[in-house]
């Protein structure tokens, strides 16, 4: 189990660039157990490895408890999130010193892009200069957080 503050900035994507298909991925899927306010309550598989999380607060930065589950149980909680779901591919984008992730969306989310941005510190954060590939900053907008895929669609 781990428990972490997380300092995250998210960004749109006007296309997916073309060097994306050099990263690291690995396919998502992710459904939603419980909402409530600010809190989530969700489970992943990422390649062979699933999660149940607990997420709570909202924008820049949320406590995140993460527990690594078996696939058994997943597979178990999976029906629950019917209407809850979204899948991805996540691409790990390298670079020097911050953690970038860019979400390629299936399924009824085709065609939307998001890059995740984490920091170390909302310091950080604010210091950060977006390179120019990075579209829109949609950290404030609700309609752009996983839950709000995962219930209402990709937003109008």
């Amino acid at each position: 189990m781990s428990m972490a503050l997380e300092v995250e900035r998210k960004f749109l994507l006007e296309g997916v660039p073309n060097w994306l298909v050099e990263c690291e991925s690995d396919e998502i899927r992710q459904g939603y157990l419980a909402l409530d306010g600010d809190t989530e309550v969700r489970i992943r598989q990422r390649g062979p490895d699933c999660s149940l999380t607990v997420k709570s607060g909202g924008g820049l930065v949320r406590v995140e408890v993460d527990v690594n589950i078996d696939a058994e149980r997943f597979e178990a909680l999976w029906p629950l999130t019917e209407g809850r779901r979204v899948s991805k591919r996540r691409h790990r984008v390298p670079t020097e010193h911050l953690h970038f992730d860019v979400d390629v969306y299936g399924d009824k989310l085709a065609g939307l892009a998001v890059a995740e941005v984490e920091f170390g510190s909302v310091d950080e954060s604010e210091e950060f200069a977006a390179p120019q590939w990075l579209g829109d900053e949609v950290t404030a907008d609700d309609r752009y957080k996983n839950r709000a895929l995962a219930e209402r669609g990709t937003p109008v």
